[in-house]
């Protein structure tokens, strides 16, 4: 492993802990673009979530780091202009990334040009439609559910296009059935984000953010206007419920496209399926405790993340089980 790749394996653990479990189950030559492809995604991220950073500026470095990708303006550039406009809201890893973004795009500047590709079109459509949403973003949600999974499709949804291509291009078998996994992509994609959205709303609204579709709330009698942990829910419990149920739809399809992928590629199919049962798991504490005032009461356990990865291992090579251990996880939940 040269010293580039131990630095990005370095830097995938301090960002997301999750993403460190599961792309480290992907066959080497996959784990290494996946890892380049998250972080590219991560830096893109970091400046939504600056929020020193006036609406203006983060357009302007999200564009600014499309070309850096595209290898139209140098990244030693962009890392020096962003990096010192960071405030202590950015984890010290995600400023550690930022002032590392040269390493990062010399890894992705080797890989094959079909490769970069898939990367170079993730990024600049997460970064179009971030810069995007940041004009919309307030305490007050989004107008509509159309909104919400347009902002998912920019954040996650572009992302299972990328990952297609990316397992695609690495395996010819796999690329046989591209067509009808990029029916339920986008689908992955957005399910995850959303159950992330329903676990983060208490934590957004306190940096004055809510992702949430106002239409939902209002057929159940709620204005999201007057969102508040300590006032009356009653109604807001019901739109939270069918949030619920379209996620959960969202995950059934993400299970439909980790079915596509040949049994005798179990580590893809791992790196799917955590990542589904995970989301499934926190979807369900969110169904049970729908008066959740924080994530951390709807969270997952770490005994719930190995049990996870216990039971797909037992179950991977088997569309039946999978299935079955699906239903099983989810029975509480129904697809709206």
């Amino acid at each position: 492993m040269s010293s580039l790749e131990k630095l990005q394996e370095q830097m995938l653990e301090g960002v997301s802990r999750t993403f460190a479990l599961t792309i480290p189950q992907l066959p080497p030559e996959l784990c290494l673009v996946v890892s380049n492809a998250y972080l590219l995604c991560r830096i893109v991220d970091t400046i939504e979530d600056e929020p020193t950073l006036p609406v203006g500026q983060k357009r302007s470095f999200c564009n600014r780091f499309s070309k850096v990708v595209l290898g139209e303006e140098k990244a030693e550039e962009f890392a020096s202009d962003l990096a010192p406009l960071l405030s202590s809201s950015t984890i010290p890893a995600e400023q550690e990334l930022i002032k590392n973004t040269p390493q990062v795009i010399r890894l992705t500047h080797g890989f094959s040009d079909d490769q970069r590709r898939a990367m170079e079109r993730c990024v600049r459509i997460m970064a179009e439609g971030m810069a995007r949403f940041q004009e919309k973003e307030g305490p007050a949600g989004l107008d509509n559910l159309e909104e919400m999974e347009l902002y998912c499709y920019y954040v996650a949804g572009v992302v299972g296009e990328m990952l297609t291509d990316l397992f695609c291009l690495y395996s010819p078998r796999i690329a046989e059935n591209r067509e009808a996994m990029m029916k339920y992509a986008v689908s992955f994609g957005q399910g995850l984000q959303m159950t992330n959205i329903l676990k983060d709303i208490w934590e957004d609204r306190e940096r004055s953010a809510c992702w949430l579709p106002r239409d939902i709330f209002a057929e159940a009698g709620y204005d999201l206007n007057e969102l508040s942990s300590d006032g009356n829910r009653e109604n807001f419990t019901v739109g939270i419920h069918k949030l619920v149920g379209i996620s959960y739809g969202h995950l059934e399809d993400a299970l439909a496209y980790s079915l596509l992928i040949p049994k005798s590629e179990t580590g893809l199919r791992k790196f799917c399926l955590w990542a589904i049962g995970m989301a499934l798991l926190t979807l369900r504490n969110i169904h049970a405790n729908r008066n959740y005032t924080n994530g951390a009461e709807v969270k997952i356990s770490r005994r719930s993340v190995k049990a996870t990865i216990l039971a797909t291992r037992v179950t991977a090579n088997s569309d039946l089980l999978l299935r079955a251990l699906f239903r099983f996880t989810g029975s509480s939940l129904s697809r709206a």
